[in-house]
């Protein structure tokens, strides 16, 4: 990897460069995780200014997740052949304009294509902002402070969405949610165009665009298969035909993937124990968590009548849970082990899941909302830790940041998945009811199904997942799970990057 900066002898200019860089990379990362969650609490207002269907309103949600957890691989391999720099600006400049075009959507549709865009850039844009940190500061204390300070930020963008979302929503208008990104955007493309230098790994490979086409648009055709079940039932052309169209696209997006020279997602990684089974658990996680926020949302809004700026406030504790669930979640590992503490989040999280089912059209906040909220991301903070361990410490050292993406789109590709599921699992239950009471138990079923999800999923790890991420040649190797030191500082980063995504719905 080419270095951006001699950092040997480093020089007040150099000293300024680098400083300048995880601004950059921090900056660009903060917003790109703060957008995943900052259009959570504008949902409802956003519903009745553009006549969103239900079905829209959680595609606001999924048209975000889908195209940033669908082109993230191929964003990072990207910057690796096309330069960092390049990268970090085509996708920040991408980003920026769809927020501009979403902040000033007059329809539905408008909205919809501007999330999509949005994706599309923050899949370009944050695997670049950690590359360019790694590239520019080096090894040692000093890259060990710049990445903390890296996955502080976006841990903090997830655990502010709600907030700053809830604030603008109520003191200007739900479109500078996304119009709020347009100054920052702007100051970060000026200030990189200056200050950045460009670097990327050595040689040139095709980039495996067929691959990372098939796989989004076949996630997405799948999803809205399952939408489509909601209002037409399972067995009409219009659910069967994206369903099956869908499942297609993924079978050739397998097949692409084993005949291409260089594949955007290598299947023989999935060959490793620890990587197939850490996935698995990904996706099942990010199934249940991602869909959490877009209930409790709308049910703190349209059935306890909370205001925008109340209901951010009031998911903040929720928030700050999987923050200090990620940060303590090494220390506890140490102690008890990676796969016991991932069995222990998931219990955890399922526990709050099962709370969060017995919720009432009167429920009170402690009971309905801020109880059961601090359990279920207390424990998906503790157990994504480890998965992500457990992941890159059983995968090939040269394969170790490919593994680490694909945690990442793994759970944020889950999570487009089971919102989609159980929002047809929940209107199904309404019934076309739009009063407290029915929504209620819709979101209660809800939470039920992905609280039988995740306990399935206790179990399968239980059997599948190997105690030590080592497991290649079907023994344990050496201990993933001896505390922090256990990973490597950019796969930990990459890990925690998929923990801020955490905090707030895939990731994204």
């Amino acid at each position: 990897m080419t270095l951006m900066v001699d950092v040997t002898t480093p020089t007040p200019l150099q000293k300024s460069r680098t400083w300048a860089v995880v601004i950059a990379a921090c900056t660009g990362q903060f917003l790109v995780i703060l957008d995943v969650s900052v259009v959570n609490v504008a949902l409802p207002s956003m519903r009745s200014d553009l006549g969103l269907s239900a079905g829209q309103l959680q595609w606001v949600l999924n048209a975000y997740a889908i195209a940033f957890a669908g082109f993230m691989l191929l964003g990072g391999r990207a910057a690796d052949i096309y330069g960092r720099k390049r990268m970090f600006l085509v996708g920040l400049g991408l980003f920026t304009a769809a927020s501009l075009v979403g902040g000033f959507a007059q329809e539905g549709w408008q909205l919809l294509a501007a999330r999509a865009a949005q994706g599309l850039g923050a899949a370009v844009l944050s695997p670049a902002t950690l590359t360019l940190l790694t590239a520019a500061v080096p090894e040692g204390p000093a890259r060990t402070r710049a990445i903390g300070t890296w996955m502080a930020v976006g841990a903090g963008g997830g655990a502010a969405g709600g907030l700053v979302g809830g604030a603008l929503t109520d003191l200007l208008s739900w479109r500078w949610v996304l119009l709020i990104n347009v100054p920052f955007g702007v100051l970060v493309l000026i200030g990189a165009t200056v200050w950045l230098a460009e670097s990327r790994a050595g040689g040139r490979h095709r980039i495996d665009l067929l691959g990372a086409v098939l796989v989004t648009v076949g996630l997405a055709t799948v999803s809205y298969g399952i939408v489509q079940t909601e209002r037409e039932g399972w067995t009409v052309a219009a659910t069967l035909v994206p369903l099956l169209g869908g499942v297609a696209l993924l079978a050739l997006f397998v097949l692409v993937e084993a005949r291409t020279a260089v594949p955007l997602m290598p299947l023989r990684v999935l060959g490793t124990r620890a990587v197939a089974a850490a996935n698995v658990a990904m996706i099942v996680m990010g199934s249940a968590t991602f869909s959490m926020w877009y209930f409790m949302t709308v049910y703190a809004q349209s059935v306890l009548g909370y205001t925008p700026m109340q209901a951010g406030l009031a998911l903040m504790p929720t928030s700050l849970a999987v923050v200090l669930g990620s940060t303590f979640a090494p220390r506890i590992m140490a102690r008890v082990g990676a796969k016991n503490l991932v069995l222990i989040g998931l219990a955890i999280t399922a526990t709050g899941f099962g709370w969060q089912s017995t919720m009432g059209a009167d429920g009170s906040y402690l009971t309905s909302i801020c109880g059961p909220g601090i359990l279920m991301m207390a424990g998906a903070g503790f157990a994504s830790t480890p998965l992500a361990s457990l992941a890159t410490s059983g995968a090939a050292p040269g394969d170790a940041g490919l593994v680490s993406g694909l945690v990442n789109t793994s759970r944020t590709m889950g999570g487009a998945l089971g919102l989609a599921v159980l929002s047809t699992v929940a209107a199904a239950r309404t019934g076309g009811g739009t009063g407290a009471e029915e929504l209620t138990a819709g979101f209660a079923l809800a939470f039920r199904t992905a609280g039988t999800v995740l306990l399935g999923g206790l179990l399968l790890m239980a059997l599948w997942l190997p105690r030590h991420g080592s497991s290649r040649s079907g023994r344990s190797g050496p201990s993933a799970t001896s505390g922090p030191s256990s990973t490597s500082t950019p796969s930990r980063a990459s890990s925690a990057s998929g923990m801020s995504g955490m905090s707030s719905p895939s990731g994204d």
